[in-house]
C-alpha cells in the first residue's frame, strides 16, 4: 500500500453532488449539513473511486447515477499526495452500465490504487452483531486489504464452490467424481483461509483493547475470536468433513460446511458482546474494533489508511465524542467525517489544520 492522501476531487453524475473540485485537508475534514442533503455521498465517492465499489449493500451503477444527468455515465477525477514525497498522483475513471475505464497519471489501468481506505458507520454495528454474514463479510474485506493473496485465495474458494453447489443442485449421483475433484481443491484452500484468519485476529490483539481506552477512556478486555463449528486447519480435516456431510449435502442441493460457514464472537470481558451488553458498549466495541483495524494496517504498511467516518457524533454522547476528538488530534492520519452536530463540528475546528466542506442540496461550500 501506498501512503496517499486524497487531495481534490471532483464528480460529475454521482447521485446529488454537484460538479465542483472538493479540496481536503491532509489531517481532518468535517463535513456537514443538514441529514438528507448528501454528506455521506462524498465519502462514498472517495471509496468507490479507490475500490470501485460502495461501501452501501446491493449498490450498482443504476444507484450511483444521478436521476438529473444528462449522460448515463458518472466521471471521477482525483489528485493524490504522497507522504513524504511532492510527486502527485492522479486518478480519473468513466463508470457506465458497460462498465469502467480507469487512468492514472494519464495512462490506461486495470490496476486498483495502491491505498487503503476504512469506512466506519456505527450504525453498521448492529448488522455486525446481529449477522453472521455481516461478520463474515466486515474479515474478508478488512483481511483483503491487508493481504492480496488472502483476497485471491478466497475468490478461488468461492468460484471453487459455486461450482460444486451448482453439481450439487443438479443430480449430484452422477457428478460424485467431479464433487470429489472440488474437494481436492477445496482442503488446501479451507486450511489456508482458516490459519490466514486466526492469524489476522490474532494481530489484532494487541491494538483494539488499547483503541477502546484511547477512545472511551475505560479498561475493557476486547477480543474477537473465530467460531468454527470444525477448524479445518489441515486438508485431511476439510476432506474427512466433505465425506462425513457428503449425503446431507446431495440432499440439500448445496455445500452445508466448510470456511464458507464460519462465524466470529466479539467477546467483550470474556463475555459474547451480543448477548451480555448493551448496545452502547455493542457501539462502543465496534468501533474500537476499526481504530484497531487502522493501527494493525499502519503497523503493516507503516502508513495509515484514509478513513471514512459517518456521523458518529449522533451516536456518542457529549463526553465520548470530546474524547473522539482528543483521540484524532493525537493521530495523523487522513479523516473525512460527516456531521450534522454543529456542537461536534466546532470541536472538530480546534483541531489545527482541519477544513470544513458544508453540504446543502448536494452543492458544496469549502471554508
Amino acid at each position: 500500500m501506498l501512503p496517499l492522501k486524497i487531495d481534490k476531487l471532483q464528480v460529475t453524475n454521482f447521485r446529488n453532488l454537484e460538479e465542483v473540485v472538493i479540496h481536503f485537508s491532509p489531517g481532518i475534514n468535517c463535513i456537514f449539513g443538514d441529514n438528507g442533503n448528501g454528506k455521506t455521498n462524498i465519502l462514498e465517492a472517495i471509496y468507490f473511486l479507490i475500490l470501485r465499489k460502495s461501501f452501501r449493500k446491493n449498490t450498482g451503477f443504476p444507484q450511483i447515477l444521478s436521476i438529473d444527468g444528462e449522460k448515463a455515465e458518472v466521471l471521477f477525477s482525483s489528485v493524490f499526495t504522497s507522504e513524504g514525497s511532492e510527486d502527485l498522483l492522479s486518478l480519473t475513471g468513466k463508470v457506465s452500465s458497460d462498465g469502467s475505464s480507469w487512468y492514472q497519471n494519464g495512462k490506461s489501468t486495470n490496476r486498483k490504487l495502491k491505498a487503503g481506505v476504512v469506512f466506519i458507520n456505527p450504525f453498521d454495528s448492529q448488522g455486525f452483531h446481529n449477522s453472521a454474514s455481516s461478520r463474515r463479510t466486515w474479515v474478508d474485506d478488512h483481511l483483503g486489504q491487508l493481504d492480496t493473496k488472502y483476497k485471491s485465495e478466497l475468490n478461488r474458494y468461492q468460484k471453487s464452490l459455486r461450482f460444486r453447489n451448482k453439481l450439487l443442485s443438479k443430480k449430484p449421483n452422477e457428478f460424485r467424481k467431479q464433487i470429489n475433484a472440488i474437494d481436492q481443491d477445496l482442503a488446501p484452500l479451507s486450511c489456508y483461509l482458516t490459519m490466514a484468519r486466526l492469524n489476522f485476529l490474532e494481530q489484532l490483539k494487541p491494538f483494539i483493547q488499547r483503541a477502546f481506552f484511547d477512545l472511551f477512556s475505560e479498561n475493557h478486555h476486547l477480543e474477537i475470536m473465530l467460531d468454527a463449528k470444525v477448524m479445518i486447519q489441515t486438508p485431511e480435516t476439510y476432506l474427512e468433513l466433505a465425506q462425513k456431510n457428503q449425503e446431507k449435502d446431495e440432499i440439500l442441493g448445496y455445500t452445508h460446511h466448510g470456511v464458507h460457514k464460519d462465524d466470529y464472537t466479539l467477546l467483550f470481558d470474556g463475555l459474547n458482546s451480543f448477548d451480555y451488553c448493551s448496545l452502547g458498549q455493542q457501539k462502543m466495541s465496534y468501533l474500537s474494533l476499526l481504530f484497531a483495524y487502522i493501527e494493525l494496517f499502519r503497523y503493516k504498511f507503516n502508513s495509515f489508511p484514509i478513513v471514512l467516518l459517518d456521523d458518529v457524533s449522533g451516536e456518542l454522547d457529549k463526553l465520548r465524542w470530546r474524547r473522539l476528538v482528543d483521540y484524532l488530534k493525537a493521530k495523523k492520519f487522513q479523516i473525512l467525517i460527516t456531521t450534522a452536530n454543529d456542537r461536534f463540528k466546532d470541536e472538530l475546528e480546534t483541531i489545527t489544520g482541519s477544513r470544513r466542506i458544508l453540504v446543502d442540496g448536494g452543492s458544496i461550500q469549502l471554508f
